[in-house]
């Protein structure tokens, strides 16, 4: 992945020392391509690289935060 990665927000992955990470990254495909949202998850506190990464175009934001709330009231 390039581009540039600005740090959005950090938090404790619940039950473990791991931390979710949001950040946006500039061309991550390469010169010219859309800026994403990026989810990071890892599992452990100090992991300077997640172990799982999701990438959502500012497109699908509002659907994927809506699609998170309705899982949220069904747990």
């Amino acid at each position: 992945m390039s581009g540039t990665v600005t740090p959005i927000d950090e938090m404790t992955l619940a039950g473990t020392k791991g931390k979710i990470t949001v950040t946006t990254v500039s061309e991550p495909y390469g010169k010219n391509s859309d800026s994403v949202a990026s989810i990071g998850i890892s599992l452990k506190a100090d992991a300077t690289e997640p172990e799982w990464k999701v990438h959502i175009p500012k497109a699908n934001i509002a659907q994927v935060i809506e699609a998170l709330q309705k899982a949220q009231e069904s747990l």
